[in-house]
Parts: C-alpha cells; sequence; structure tokens
C-alpha cells in the first residue's frame, strides 16, 4: 500500500536557520509517521510538508497538491499525526475525510488521536475531533483579536510592514522610528501639496524624477514586501500621495483597527465605521509639525487638472460656513457653496467667480501695502477687518443671531408637535412641515460650531500678537494671485449672494495676520 505523509505547523521554531530548514516539531512528525509505515509494511509515495501554516488555510501549497494527487489516486492512504494537522475546519473535514476520500478510493489515517475512515465505528469521534477543533479555532482567533486589540489601545504598531517614512525598532516590538531617507520624501510631499501641487500632479512629478515609490523604496533597501505584478506597481498615483497627506502616522499619532476580519474562517476583511477606529496620539516620533498637517488637511479637491483651485479650502459661504466647491464653465471657474451644490434647499447659496474674487483679493491687498509704507498713517488708519477683535466682535454678534434663529426653529418643531398630539394636523403634514425646519436647525448648529471655534482660533492669534507687517512687506503691488499667497495670508473668505439691484457680491476676508 502507497501512504502519502502530510506534516504541518503553523510556528517557526527558533531553531531553524534559514527558510530551506524544515523547524524541529516538523521533522518529528516525519520520523513519527515514517517508523508507522515501515511497521506496517507501506510504501512512501511523498511527503508532503507545510512549515508556517495555521489548520484553517486553504491555500496551504502542499496541503492543495496532496489534494490534487490524491483525487488521482497517486497513493492509497493519507497519513497525519493528528486529523488537527490536516484540517482544523469541520467543514473540510466532513468534505474530505468524509466525502471526496471514500469516493476518490484513499483512506485517511491520524495517528495520535487514532482517525481511521476504514473503521467505520469512529465516525463520530472524527466528526467530535473536527468540532473540538473548530471550537479551538474560534477561541484562538478571539484571544488573538483580544491581544491584537490591547496592543493598539496601548499605541503600539500592529502589522507586517512599517508605514513609509518609518521603520521598525529593533529595540521594541511594536515601535516606529524614522527612516530618515523615507521621510525627507515624506516632507517634500506635504509641502508640494500645501503650496498649491494636486496629488495627481505631485505623483507625476515624483515619477519624472524617478523617486521611488514605497513599494519600490522598500524592495531597494532590502525590506520585505510584495513584488509589484507590473511596472504601475512601482510608481506614484494618486491614491499613494492621498493616503499620505492624510495618514495621522506622520504626527505621532496611530490610527488602527480600520477593518475587521469577516470570520476567523478568513482571510478577507471589510472596513469598520470610524468610531470603532483606536486613535492613540503621540506614540512615536512625528515627521510632520502639527501646523503643515493643519494646513494639508484643510485643502480641498482639486478641480481636474491636477493643480487644487486658487482659493480651495479658502472660500467659505457665508450663510451656511461651508467649504465653497470650484466649477468649471466655458473654461471659467466659479466658487459655488457646497450645500447648494448638494441641494438646492440647503442654502440660499453663495456664488462668484473666481477671477473677481481674485480681483477683490489683490486691491485689499494692494491696499494695505500702501498703509504700511506710512507707519503714521498705519497707526491713524489701520482698522479694517484686520482688527482681530472686530472680528471676533462680528462672530460673536452672528452667534447670538445664529441662537435666537435655533431656538425659532426648536419652538416651531415643538408647535408643530403640539398640534399634532392635539390632532389639528396629521402625522404626516407633521413630517412634511418639520423637515425644513428640522434642516434649518441643523444648519444653525453646524454654524454656531463652526463660528466658536474660529472665536477660540482669533483668542490664539491675540495672544501671539501683531504679525501683520511682517507678512504684508513681502507681497506689495502683487498683480497676481498663487496658492503660496492665498495660503500664507489668507485664513479664509466669507462670500455671499450677489445683490440683484447693486451688483455686488459682499466679501469678507479674514487675514492670518
Amino acid at each position: 500500500m502507497k501512504v502519502a505523509i502530510y506534516c504541518r505547523l503553523s510556528e517557526e521554531d527558533k531553531d531553524k536557520h534559514c527558510e530551506t530548514d524544515d523547524s524541529n516539531s516538523i521533522q518529528n512528525q516525519k520520523n513519527m509517521l515514517l517508523q508507522y509505515s515501515m511497521e506496517h509494511g507501506w510504501d512512501v509515495y511523498d511527503i508532503y510538508s507545510d512549515d508556517d501554516y495555521t489548520g484553517a488555510d486553504r491555500n496551504r501549497p502542499e496541503f492543495k497538491r496532496l489534494l490534487s494527487d490524491a483525487e488521482q489516486h497517486k497513493f492509497d492512504t493519507i497519513l497525519c499525526k493528528t486529523q488537527s494537522r490536516f484540517t482544523r475546519e469541520l467543514e473540510l473535514v466532513e468534505k474530505y475525510i468524509h466525502g471526496l476520500f471514500p469516493l476518490w478510493g484513499i483512506r485517511f489515517i491520524s495517528v495520535v488521536d487514532n482517525a481511521d475512515t476504514e473503521n467505520k465505528g469512529n465516525k463520530k469521534s472524527r466528526q467530535i475531533n473536527g468540532l473540538v477543533n473548530e471550537w479551538y479555532l474560534e477561541d484562538m482567533s478571539e484571544n488573538i483579536k483580544s491581544v491584537l486589540t490591547n496592543r493598539r489601545e496601548n499605541g503600539y504598531h500592529i502589522g507586517a510592514f512599517a508605514p513609509f517614512g518609518y521603520m521598525k525598532d529593533p529595540a521594541q516590538k511594536g515601535h516606529l522610528i524614522i527612516d530618515e531617507d523615507a521621510a525627507a520624501i515624506v516632507r517634500e510631499i506635504f509641502l508640494m501639496y500645501v503650496t498649491g501641487m494636486g496629488k495627481s500632479a505631485i505623483a507625476k512629478d515624483l515619477n519624472e524624477r524617478h523617486i521611488p515609490n514605497p513599494t519600490e523604496y522598500k524592495h531597494i533597501h532590502g525590506y520585505r514586501v510584495k513584488s509589484p505584478q507590473n511596472r504601475c506597481g512601482t510608481l506614484w498615483s494618486y491614491y499613494t500621495i492621498s493616503q499620505i497627506v492624510s495618514n495621522e502616522v506622520y504626527i505621532g499619532n496611530m490610527v488602527q483597527g480600520r477593518y475587521g476580519s469577516v470570520s476567523y474562517k478568513t482571510k478577507k476583511n471589510k472596513p469598520k465605521p470610524k468610531d470603532m477606529w483606536i486613535r492613540v496620539e503621540h506614540t512615536h516620533e512625528a515627521i510632520i509639525e502639527k501646523p503643515l498637517w493643519d494646513k494639508a488637511q484643510s485643502i480641498s479637491k482639486p478641480f481636474g487638472n491636477g493643480e487644487l483651485g486658487l482659493f480651495s479650502g479658502k472660500a467659505r459661504c457665508m450663510y451656511c460656513n461651508c467649504s465653497m466647491r470650484t466649477k468649471k464653465n466655458n473654461d471659467k471657474y466659479y466658487l459655488q457653496c457646497s450645500n447648494r451644490y448638494k441641494s438646492s434647499s440647503a442654502c440660499v447659496g453663495s456664488f462668484i467667480p473666481v477671477a473677481q474674487l481674485e480681483k477683490a483679493v489683490i486691491t485689499e491687498i494692494n491696499q494695505l501695502s500702501e498703509l504700511y509704507l506710512d507707519t503714521n498713517i498705519l497707526e491713524k488708519r489701520i482698522t479694517l477687518n484686520t482688527d482681530l477683535v472686530s472680528k471676533r466682535n462680528a462672530i460673536e454678534n452672528r452667534i447670538t443671531d445664529y441662537k435666537e434663529r435655533l431656538d425659532e426653529c426648536c419652538q416651531g418643531i415643538r408647535g408643530l408637535y403640539i398640534d399634532k398630539v392635539k390632532k389639528i394636523i396629521t402625522a404626516e403634514d407633521f413630517v412634511i412641515l418639520s423637515e425644513t425646519l428640522c434642516a434649518d436647525r441643523d444648519r444653525l448648529n453646524q454654524a454656531i460650531a463652526s463660528a466658536e471655534k474660529r472665536i477660540a482660533e482669533i483668542n490664539a492669534k491675540i495672544e501671539l500678537g501683531d504679525n501683520r507687517k511682517k507678512i504684508i512687506e513681502k507681497y506689495t503691488k502683487i498683480n497676481r494671485l498663487n496658492r503660496v499667497i492665498v495660503s500664507e495670508i489668507i485664513d479664509y473668505i466669507a462670500i455671499g449672494r450677489r445683490d440683484p439691484e447693486t451688483n455686488q457680491v459682499p466679501i469678507e476676508i479674514h487675514w492670518n495676520f
């Protein structure tokens, strides 16, 4: 009788010296099974050995080869140390040991737990073995998840590879240290991004300069990484840049647990809700300073040519405080309220051509520059909206107005509810009438929160002091704007809707000084 010996071990033995060596435990399995075959006078057809694979892994290379050879009846019997060496899944026990193997004329024997398909009386024992092994897999999966969750909550990095820009600390497991060569590329990407280059444009620039992308960089430096399937796998892409400029790991924070396994029986993962992510701050040294990070996060998406809109992330609707979206029509660019873009009922809507806004900003910059030419005039006349205290007062007044309108909305909703209870209006009418009030209430709450955040920012600027002159002196008598200028001197611009009588668009420029 020809037998096929199958061995498996799920962890590397410490005495394993190189990848081509079998671990001692695998060798012990082979010796025991060879001895067993010899005692029974059986010929060994082949030895199939999977090292460092779990019993739940259906893609074990030698396991798959064993099944293929069994189907072709190249041997008569499969011999294992225990049934769990073959599989820990009850489903595979039923499929192969009790199903296909008898059809193929293959006998299955596991020595230690006395599983033998030729013995019809111990089928239940094999099934119980399979069930116990299944429970073991489930318990082990839960235990591993618990351990990994605990390590994530304590700020340890869990993953096979360190993020680009970092490497694993050889002195402390789960700790990241900066890889200076890669970190320099990360810093350059952030600087290009905040000065106006879009993600596609950054990727193109890096590729033209033959700077290796994260996969190629790790390959060049000898880090373990999956080989790309084609040349595109070694190039920078929009997606790679997007991942880098939005990853908190570069400011020293660890955000993990974004995905969870579907089941312990599969390696497939599914995304988790953001509120289930595990976020721990200051776990390792930052590559990017917080102000640069904040500036990068405030930038909106590009509008088609790889470059950011001139006022992306800076233009806000005066009515709902949402960022304005860049639109293109007949080769001209316009700014439109994002809420208005989503729904015509969400906001009355702000709208302005980019060229008109650029002209207004340049005019005011040049006026400020002229004022600074004469310090005496400056001391007497520099009021405008650069006065932080006045700006704060205006926002506080706006908050008061928002809260009054919010109170009116809440009273209106309560009034409608009372009318519904008294059956003055139907439940259907209540839903229809309250929808607008609820939408206004949510919008006002959002505007209040945003305005209060703005007041906190202004208070911080007041504490830092007046740096207007230093900044404005850099931009005297300009006639064109670019992203560098806009990013440095403009905090945000509040834009209203065109007045049909005056044909003017209300504009409030809030400077960074």
